[in-house]
This record gives structure tokens, C-alpha cells and sequence, in this order.
């Protein structure tokens, strides 16, 4: 039976659907909850148009679901919104949120389904480490201390994880970025048939964070 994975199409998530398609799980919904928040506790919106397109590339349905984004009322949006679907399970990028875990924990449990969360528990730079050998994801918001606007636009390698490092050495961030000190967006995986491309950028920056605004997704 299906499963449904959600996705604001950053490297944590992205990875948790390839993890959950090495593992032999019928992916077969790519979920998106546009949030009106970009201060939400649960969901990231920068650069959110980017997972239709990941659904497209990849041969899944995409599903949509839109929240004002207040605090707990946009759990009952996406619990609404999956409660419409024919699946089994529920597959999610959580590394050691424990408030995004148990939220969608709860409400798999309130519709019965299952839950993948593959990157429980690992180590911020196992999981870093991975997202570099297997895709190819870029940083598209800073929002922490030790982390300009010089990070936006780089993609995970070895270098990247150093210099993340670094800052992480000396201001404590999450080295994966868990803490919303950054957020990311994947260009490329495995099971997607071809690379995502764009065809504009431009940054914003705001007090205390920077976005990089990617436009014409293809």
C-alpha cells in the first residue's frame, strides 16, 4: 500500500524518501503544506513551489496542503489533508526535532498509519555527509548567528560541512541545521529522472535572516 511523504524539499526530507524507497516502500505521495507562516514551527516555506516539481520529476502525485500556520491549528490542516488519502504510512525528515517527530507521530496515530523517519537519531555529520555523497542540495536560508549571506547558494560537499563546522565550533548551531539555522532545498536525487533547474534568483535578508528566492523550477 502507498505512502505519503512530506516535504518542503529540503535535503532532510529528500533523503528520507530516497531512504524510504531503498527501502522498498511504495512512495507514492509527495505532500507539501504551503504555510501563510514563515515563522511556522512545523513547516518550512522558502522556496516551496520547488515540490511540485520534485513530484513531477520523480513520477509521484503531489498533493497540496495550505495552512494559515498558526501554531498547533495547522496540525489539524495536515492531519485533514492526509486523512484524504489511501496510504498506509507517513514518511518524514525529522533528525532530532523532537516537537516535529511527536507531532506527526500523533496524528499518524490518530489516523492509524505508520511512520518512517529514517534520520532519528543519526549524527548531524553522518547525516550532512550523506546528503553530499547522494544529492545535490543548496543552502537557501541562513537565520543564525556565524551564517551570511556567503552560504547562501552552496551546495553540500566537504567543503561546505567545514565551514559549517566551524560555525558550529564556535556558535553551537546544529551542524544540520535542525534548529532552523538554515534551511535547504535539493536539486537532485536518485530516484528523481533528471536534475531540477531555475531560471532566476534573488536575496532577500531581513533582521537576523537571509533567502535565497529561486524562481522557474523546471
Amino acid at each position: 500500500m502507498a505512502w505519503a511523504a512530506l516535504t518542503s524539499g529540503g535535503k532532510d526530507s529528500v533523503l528520507s524518501i530516497q531512504k524510504a524507497i531503498d527501502a522498498g516502500l511504495d512512495v507514492e505521495y509527495i505532500v507539501a503544506v504551503r504555510s501563510e507562516n514563515r515563522d511556522s514551527y512545523m513547516f518550512h516555506s522558502a522556496n516551496i513551489d520547488v515540490v511540485k516539481t520534485i513530484a513531477e520529476v520523480s513520477g509521484r502525485e503531489y498533493v497540496e496542503i495550505r495552512t494559515h500556520g498558526r501554531k498547533e491549528e495547522e496540525l489539524a490542516d495536515l492531519e485533514q489533508g492526509l486523512a484524504a488519502l489511501p496510504i498506509e504510512g507517513i514518511i518524514a525528515g525529522a533528525v532530532a526535532s523532537v516537537y516535529q517527530r511527536d507531532r506527526v507521530a500523533a496524528i499518524a496515530e490518530r489516523l492509524m498509519l505508520k511512520v518512517f523517519t529514517p534520520l532519528w537519531g543519526m549524527e548531524p555529520e553522518q547525516v550532512v555527509s550523506e546528503v553530499a555523497s547522494r544529492l545535490d542540495a543548496m543552502i537557501i536560508v541562513t537565520a543564525a548567528d556565524g551564517l551570511d549571506e556567503g552560504f547562501l547558494g552552496a551546495h553540500f560537499d566537504q567543503h561546505l560541512i567545514d565551514r559549517l563546522k566551524q560555525v558550529s565550533a564556535r556558535r553551537g548551531i546544529h551542524l544540520a541545521g535542525e534548529g532552523g539555522e538554515y534551511e535547504s532545498l535539493t536539486l537532485n536525487a536518485p530516484f528523481y529522472s533528471r536534475p531540477i533547474t531555475y531560471t532566476s534568483s534573488e536575496v532577500h535578508t531581513s533582521a537576523g535572516r537571509s533567502e535565497l528566492i529561486l524562481r522557474g523550477f523546471t
